[in-house]
């Protein structure tokens, strides 16, 4: 069977929606300022099982909130800050459904978490390179994942009316990490002092008032009689801190044109052919076949449509599809195609013209489609065959695999790759070095040797020598080796390689982003499956029944 378009879900999950089918956000616009107010159904859970009481969320909450942030960047652009707010009363958000976690099976657990870490990320990669500032308002109760929500947001208020807190109460109440991205913030972000924290992160009633702003944990406290004034001024002010325009007119975010069948997942330049006996998925992403002279008015005219948009939104859809859908498939093999030389030419024309609005924002999706790929728990190789694609923005899928095999045959129709200027720092990973300069452990002297090379096609032996491919067979070794590579890969522990390829793929560069996929990856995935968490007597699983909790009390 195949279906089309908006209808497209995939075992009852589709990363595609828009504000007419909220359920849990009001999106309202009041220029220069935004405002996201968290209203939760409680009937509105993504699956059934719990109610989504108290503002608690899941994960068809957090797919709004990322897809309004993706309207207020794109079709918004008057936007210069953003209030993210609740209609509850006396409740920002107590987090994380508590009974949906319970329910859920451990992958659905991590990757809940994973999406919810990436959206809070792209706030913070939001006003850091967009110009959209963003500012918690918490009207009430703020707790758990509620609190890591008003942790990437540039400043926190919280009313003083006696009652309301903010709280990490995850480790006494659930025997789980307390926040994954939560913790880091308090520490990273925030500097709250180690003592604070500790108190903080073991007190399941948090810390209210003065208290909250003494520590850190807040920006400013505010009697319920001026809160509602005082938000206002303050968004205000911090939209004067913005560079975006106050009278661009707004891309539309139309919907992707996609169909899944037994075969896997299509789309217009993303296609994804899965082969379950084998337990791989091939995503080819493709390129314009020519060459186009790009101005301002063509891509604005293009708008949802131009290419490295496009080709970004599908890439990302594609990609939380397969995290969130297909488990067993463990390795992912990248493939191109298209024309290096239309590539090339909008990779310039977007690092020429960074100074509009539009095409920093198409430039932004980019980077975060890009880095959604390193933190993704599978395996990737890239294929350079004759043909391949391989060149500048498309270049960053071969530099984002654990390994890279490049068809090796120098005659004929010879396999190439080519540097960009996209390659050195425009598409950084989390830990905020390019791909290029993660490779070579940031060696000034090896990145400087491969920026000379910008723009040459190189060959599977140059690549090679340039340490930008793993190996590169001949026509006659390429069969063979590419099928015992993806043999002994797919035989190898999927726990194993989770951990290894997390430590490989950001060395020693550390940042609060790493930190948090590190700790998610390794850290909470590892409490997730404890019986003190999950056991029949786990906190987790015994909340809210009455019943005590028994503990394990082994340290290790």
């Amino acid at each position: 069977m195949v279906r089309q378009g908006a209808e497209a879900k995939l075992n009852g999950v589709d990363f595609q929606t828009d504000p007419s089918r909220y359920r849990h956000w009001r999106l309202s616009f009041d220029s220069p300022v935004a405002t996201l107010t968290m209203d939760v159904a409680e009937d509105g859970g993504i699956r059934p099982g719990y109610k989504l009481k108290l503002n608690s969320y899941d994960l068809g909450v957090d797919i709004e909130l990322q897809d309004a942030l993706q309207r207020i960047r794109f079709e918004h652009p008057e936007i210069r800050s953003v209030v993210l707010t609740s209609a509850k009363n006396r409740i920002f958000c107590s987090g994380a459904n508590i009974y949906m976690l319970g329910l859920s099976s451990h992958a659905w657990k991590v990757n809940f978490c994973k999406f919810t870490n990436e959206t809070r990320n792209g706030i913070e990669d939001s006003s850091v390179h967009s110009g959209l500032k963003f500012l918690a308002a918490c009207n009430g109760t703020t707790a758990g994942g509620g609190y890591e929500l008003a942790l990437a947001c540039d400043e926190i208020v919280l009313v003083d009316d006696r009652s309301s807190a903010v709280s990490l109460p995850e480790l006494p109440l659930l025997g789980v990490l307390p926040g994954t991205g939560g913790l880091t913030r308090v520490t990273d972000k925030r500097k709250v002092r180690r003592d604070h924290a500790d108190m903080f992160c073991t007190n399941p009633d948090g810390v209210r008032g003065q208290r909250a702003k003494d520590w850190r944990l807040v920006d400013e406290v505010v009697k319920p009689q001026q809160f509602t004034e005082y938000v206002k001024q303050r968004a205000l002010k911090l939209a004067e801190q913005s560079t975006r325009p106050a009278r661009a007119k707004g891309i539309a975010l139309t919907p992707l044109q996609r169909t899944f069948d037994e075969s896997g997942l299509h789309y217009e330049y993303v296609d994804v052919r899965v082969n379950r006996d084998a337990r791989t998925a091939t995503l080819t992403v493709r390129a314009p076949e020519s060459v186009s002279d790009d101005t301002v008015e063509k891509v604005y005219a293009a708008g949802a449509k131009w290419w490295p948009l496009q080709m970004a939104r599908e890439l990302d859809d594609a990609i939380l599809s397969l995290r969130t859908t297909e488990l067993d498939l463990g390795l992912w093999i990248v493939r191109t195609a298209g024309n290096p030389g239309a590539v090339l030419a909008i990779d310039d024309f977007i690092l020429s013209h960074q100074d509009d609005w539009f095409v920093r924002e198409v430039l932004g999706m980019m980077r975060r489609a890009f880095a959604r790929i390193d933190v993704s728990s599978r395996s990737i190789y890239a294929m350079i065959e004759p043909g391949s694609c391989f060149a500048g923005t498309l270049l960053e899928l071969a530099l984002a695999a654990d390994r890279t095999f490049m068809y090796g045959a120098q005659e004929g129709n010879a396999a190439a790759v080519t540097l960009s200027r996209m390659n050195f720092g425009a598409l950084p990973m989390v830990n905020h070095l390019s791909r290029v300069a993660a490779r070579f452990y940031e060696d000034v002297q090896q990145v400087e040797m491969l920026r000379g090379k910008i723009a040459q096609k190189l060959s599977a032996h140059e690549a090679l020598e340039a340490g930008l491919v793993t190996a590169a067979p001949d026509d006659l070794d390429w069969g063979d080796e590419i099928r015992q590579a993806v043999e002994s890969r797919t035989a190898l522990s999927p726990d194993a390689l989770t951990g290894l390829e997390a430590n490989l793929r950001f060395g020693v560069h550390e940042t609060l982003e790493t930190r948090i996929f590190g700790r998610l990856s390794a850290w909470q995935n590892w409490i997730f499956i404890r019986p003190n968490a999950v056991g029949e007597n786990g906190a987790l699983k015994v909340y809210g029944t009455g019943a005590p909790v028994k503990f394990d009390w082994e340290r290790i």
